[in-house]
């Protein structure tokens, strides 16, 4: 048996974008020497997913660990990217993707979701803005879906992170709100009624046109703080994917 790591994330023309994914996964160090390949879904040719993976397998990569680098299993990326690499019969929503030419056996992994670094990189990024916590909210903004079930998925991540990052930042209550549907001029709103400064976390992975023009169209005319400063680039990523991609590796080692 021969592991080897996939990082599939979204990709974009942004060069800068596909740098600091790049950057993230060169400071990664695991328990052991591992294979890596970073693939994007789309907008970045030659480091595709069908790239990552035969990239993976012309070194004798036999168990590929898959990390998806997306901010929630809410994301209906997850869903169709799971069903091309076989890992579910079918997708839950009809995709143009379709399946990839894979030998190895498929290990797919969790994304963000509620995970305790990841609240840590959240208030890293915040906590400039924070005066006052006893008065303050902050407010996670997320994607999220328009799709029953997968708005759920986005719904129980977001909630939880915000919790995880109220606790860790002192201040007096975490909320979110999300683009799809609308809540967050609704929840933004709410809060400054209570008497509340609000502190806007966007929740992406790295800055673009959501975080540079869509959250600010939505609350445009509101008073609250935002910085729009992303989770990319942080150390505890990294770290992140390491955690995930050891504790896998382990496991297959354990069944070997």
């Amino acid at each position: 048996m021969q592991p080897g790591v996939l990082i599939i994330s979204h990709g974009s023309r942004d060069r800068t974008w596909v740098s600091m994914v790049n950057e993230a996964a060169a400071e990664l160090t695991f328990a052991e020497k591992l294979p890596v390949a970073v693939s994007f879904l789309e907008l970045v040719e030659g480091r595709l997913i069908q790239d990552g993976i035969d990239e993976l397998e012309s070194q004798g990569v036999t168990d590929i660990i898959v990390v998806p680098l997306f901010v929630s299993s809410g994301s209906t990326h997850i869903d169709e990217i799971q069903y091309a690499l076989g890992v579910k019969a079918a997708p839950e929503l009809e995709t143009d993707l379709a399946p990839f030419t894979v030998q190895a056996r498929i290990h797919f992994g969790n994304p963000v979701d509620d995970d305790p670094d990841i609240a840590v990189m959240i208030w890293d990024k915040l906590r400039g803005l924070s005066q006052a916590p006893e008065r303050e909210v902050i407010l996670l903004v997320g994607h999220g879906s328009r799709h029953e079930g997968f708005r759920q998925r986005w719904e129980r991540g977001i909630s939880s992170l915000a919790e995880r990052v109220r606790l860790i930042s002192g201040v007096a209550a975490a909320d979110y709100g999300l683009l799809n549907p609308d809540s967050v001029r609704s929840r933004t709103e709410h809060w400054r009624e209570q008497g509340y400064d609000v502190l806007v976390a966007p929740l992406f992975l790295s800055e673009g046109y959501f975080t540079k023009v869509v959250v600010p169209k939505r609350l445009e005319g509101l008073e609250y703080a935002y910085s729009g400063r992303t989770l990319l680039p942080h150390p505890l990523l990294p770290h992140w994917i390491e955690e995930q991609v050891n504790r896998a590796v382990a496991m297959l080692r354990e069944r070997s």
